[in-house]
């Protein structure tokens, strides 16, 4: 594990403290007063980007320009271990290694969309009954009967089944540039019909073989689940196209997360979650991310993560409330400690400690948040990999020796 030693700023000290650490780094870089003998550049560096810096003069390779040196003398105002104390300065390390943890938060059970089964009216009626057991959260089985109607458009519908079935057993002669097949798409389509304005199987086989037109119609259960809705009752009117009941297969559920801030990036999908309700750890399952594209909500700033889990006891219930535990594992990468960054419109900087109460500026390029650590993917990366004798050799940033650059 390589390191080097950055500044963190408390919350309480951040602008005193810049201000310190700017003063001496400007300060260093002031050039002596008539009279005074010349003094000896403790580094150069690019004007443009001062991260870049080097042990002898030269031209910046990104621009071009004469790269600036930075002065060491008794002008360049350390910092000294008062003042720091003073100002709340704590010193962190840059590190490279695996970051693992758990991130832990709160879920929400939802329906799945795809289970969803709603138990519409084809025709305007009547409801004449409503069978037992058929509430709101109870257990149907598909084929159930629900409600029985009755509707004039649901009779004449039966009534062109039957004759289309006649039709179909009898067919009248083919005329010339006649179909064959005519009555048997006749009869086809009539069964449909009874199928869309929702009657059942069973119904239609006992309408063909009785032959008898049914004056109330069943409507039945087009899946197993839960009844988690119902919207009728005995005697009530409906008009066409309205849903009576809602059924739901809830042996398989999503569960919507709500990640803020840094979150976001550490869940990608395929992973997955250990899930369990509040206070009750032991009816713990396992949750999937999907691979749907998650969902931002404006007004909470936080992303919608949708995970899949299966719920074969039915233990998670619709708009419960849930404990989701991730296992993270990120890749080896160079990271400081979160309070070691300062955030401002033009970038983020760190301040490097060069010795003896000296700091330097560095502007750097961040990446992922995660464990109370910010992943560096640029700006520190060379003296992390190519500084190292830099880096372990403290009597060199005493004397404001710079390691090389890549």
């Amino acid at each position: 594990m390589k390191k080097i030693a950055l500044v963190g700023l408390t919350l309480v000290g951040v602008s005193a403290a810049v201000w310190f650490l700017a003063l001496s780094v400007h300060e260093g870089e002031a050039g002596g007063t008539a009279g005074e003998p010349a003094r000896a550049a403790r580094y150069y560096r690019d004007p443009m980007h001062p991260s870049y810096t080097s042990d002898r003069p030269g031209k910046a390779p990104d621009c071009g320009m004469d790269l600036e040196p930075v002065y060491a003398t008794r002008g360049e105002a350390p910092v000294s271990a008062e003042r720091q104390q003073m100002i709340g300065v704590r010193l962190g390390r840059v590190e490279r290694s695996r970051t693992s943890g758990t991130l832990r938060t709160l879920g929400r059970v939802a329906i799945d969309e795809n289970r969803v089964f709603p138990v519409r009216t084809g025709c305007d009626g009547w409801v004449t009954r409503i069978f037992p057991g058929v509430a709101t959260g109870n257990t149907v089985k598909r084929g159930q009967s629900l409600a029985s109607v009755y509707g004039r458009d649901y009779t004449t519908a039966q009534r062109s089944f039957l004759y289309a079935l006649r039709a179909s057993e009898n067919p009248p002669p083919v005329v010339p540039g006649g179909d064959p097949d005519q009555p048997i798409l006749t009869l086809q389509e009539a069964r449909l019909f009874l199928q869309n304005i929702g009657i059942g199987e069973a119904q239609i086989e006992q309408l063909a073989q009785t032959r008898q037109v049914m004056l109330d119609v069943l409507l039945t259960a087009p899946a197993a689940g839960i009844l988690v809705a119902r919207s009728v009752s005995p005697k009530q009117h409906f008009y066409r196209d309205v849903e009576l009941f809602r059924i739901a297969d809830l042996s398989h559920v999503w569960i919507i997360a709500e990640l803020v801030g840094d979150d976001q990036a550490s869940i990608p999908p395929g992973a997955t979650a250990r899930v369990s309700l509040p206070g009750r750890p032991a009816t713990a399952v396992r949750a999937k991310v999907s691979e749907a594209l998650s969902r931002f909500d404006g007004a909470s700033r936080a992303l919608k993560l949708r995970l899949d889990a299966d719920n074969p006891h039915l233990i998670l219930r619709p708009d419960m409330f849930v404990d989701l535990e991730f296992s993270i594992s990120l890749p080896e990468s160079t990271t400081v400690p979160a309070g070691a960054i300062l955030e401002s419109g033009l970038g983020k900087t760190v301040y490097v400690e060069r010795g003896e109460g000296v700091f330097e500026p560095r502007m750097v390029e961040t990446g992922w948040r995660f464990g109370g650590r910010v992943q560096i993917v640029g700006g520190l990366e060379s003296i992390v990999v190519s500084g190292n004798a830099l880096l372990d050799s403290q009597s060199r940033m005493r004397h404001g020796d710079v390691g090389v650059h890549d």
